[in-house]
């Protein structure tokens, strides 16, 4: 009985050495990223950031003109900008929604 306690433990110990050691090594050196993205993708995230900016400044000055915080001249002086900037973002994302667009097959 005390042969058996002493093999079941020692092949325990065996069975969390070989599961743990994932664990306990050190991440390889090239790289702990997750995701790394590329140069396209990294440049379309920009773009739609930078569109998400400029649709809430939009969206902050027309709240603020509407409760009287901006007044007409000042909203009429910023809100074109904002549109410009809102605009250029969106048309430079515009070619990838279209390539996208067109691979997906039409079920027409």
């Amino acid at each position: 009985m005390t042969l058996a306690l002493t093999l079941g433990a020692v092949l325990a110990v065996i069975a969390v050495v070989f599961v743990a050691r994932p664990f306990l090594r050190e991440p390889a050196p090239r790289s702990d990223r997750l995701d790394e993205i590329g140069e396209a993708d990294r440049r379309r995230l920009e773009l739609a950031e930078e569109r998400d900016r400029a649709l809430a400044a939009l969206k902050e000055l027309e709240f603020d003109h509407r409760t009287g915080k901006v007044t007409d001249e000042d909203y009429r002086a910023q809100v074109g900008p904002l549109r410009r900037r809102a605009a250029e973002a969106l048309k430079a994302l515009q070619p990838r929604a279209e390539a996208q667009h067109e691979r997906v097959p039409s079920g027409h």
